[in-house]
């Protein structure tokens, strides 16, 4: 199989993959041995346990006992695999109807609930990023969710959507942040770097004054609280002014 088939792919038949219009069933042969979704969960798994870069068609094939060339029958390539991943791995959003009326409980147990995908399967952020791509019903059913939170606030439709977008940047950099996170280098790059900013104190002294009353001292709470408020409260200062303009 042609190392193209890897990288390259048909958005149409992507896009029937990931919402069940093509079963992936071959249109001769013997019958299949699997679904697209099995295929995608043992790449999940792959993923899962050693990061996405270690993902190939020919990897998945061998957990499944198929050779590669067989593997295309459930999935085009893949691209078209990680796509479907990303859905599976997704799921169902939160139920946010049973929390009490307001969008901001609601966008902040959702914005909670995304981390916790994140953290399960850490290969999402490298999948996904923010940028245009072929999105599953999972997916669509995340986003929707949100906006749907947003909706009694009388921002219009843009706004909406950009405050989901500015929610989502904080979780998945936050995120980020504590999978690169390497508590022993983090405690020698304190180190050098106070040694550094105590001989040239004169030159930084905000940063000089940070560093005396603590800014760099490990975060004794959850970081996602501090930057949700500062995000909702945002947030909440553009339903109010909106409001005071209809």
């Amino acid at each position: 199989m042609p190392a193209s088939r890897e990288s390259k792919r048909d958005p149409g038949a992507s896009l029937a993959l990931l919402w069940g219009e093509a079963d992936g069933r071959p249109r001769r042969g013997p019958k299949p041995k699997f679904t697209p979704v099995q295929v995608a969960r043992s790449g999940i798994e792959i993923a899962d346990a050693e990061g996405l870069a270690a993902l190939s068609m020919q990897r998945v094939a061998e957990m499944l006992g198929v050779t590669t060339m067989a593997l295309y029958r459930y999935v085009p390539g893949k691209p078209d695999l990680i796509d479907l991943m990303v859905d599976t791995a997704l799921d169902s959003p939160p139920d946010l109807g049973h929390l009490p009326d307001g969008w901001r409980p609601r966008l902040d147990a959702w914005a909670r609930a995304c981390r916790r995908v994140y953290r399960a399967h850490p290969w999402l952020l490298a999948a996904t990023g923010l940028r245009r791509q072929a999105m599953g019903p999972h997916q669509v059913a995340w986003l929707d969710a949100a906006l749907a939170a947003l909706e009694p606030t009388g921002l219009d439709a843009r706004r909406r959507h950009d405050a989901v977008i500015l929610v989502l940047s904080l979780v998945r950099n936050l995120t980020q942040q504590t999978l690169d996170s390497d508590e022993r280098g983090d405690r020698e790059w304190d180190r050098l770097t106070t040694r550094q900013l105590a001989l040239h104190a004169d030159r930084f002294p905000a940063v000089t004054r940070a560093v005396a009353e603590g800014a760099f001292a490990p975060a004794g709470d959850d970081p996602l609280d501090f930057g949700l408020t500062c995000v909702l409260d945002g947030i909440q200062g553009l339903v109010e002014s909106a409001g005071q303009r209809s």
